[in-house]
């Protein structure tokens, strides 16, 4: 993860609900350089991104798409899977 303050401008569209001006609008902004390359793929693919941030080093980053939901991002594997045991199981029996 980046520290703070490491950014890379990523062309991102402003949702019209979250405009000032009441329609899409497209803007550079600044984005957490680690997780950069992964914001501009899911904008380019269609997925559109209104927040993120990488974590910094003390907490796993986000990713919050125009649709509501939101992509945890885990620095590496071990923190992925502390992530993982504080949800259930989806592969067990009832």
């Amino acid at each position: 993860m980046c520290e703070w303050g490491q950014v890379e401008l990523v062309e991102v569209t402003i949702p019209a609900r979250l405009s000032s001006t009441g329609k899409d609008k497209i803007k550079k902004v600044g984005i957490d350089r680690c997780i950069a390359p992964i914001v501009r793929a899911l904008n380019i693919a269609g997925a559109a991104t209104i927040a993120s941030c990488c974590g910094h080093g003390k907490r796993p980053g986000n990713i919050v798409l125009a649709d509501g939901r939101e992509l945890i991002i885990a620095p590496d594997y071990d923190t992925a899977r502390k992530v993982d045991k504080a949800f259930p199981p989806i592969n067990k029996s009832k």
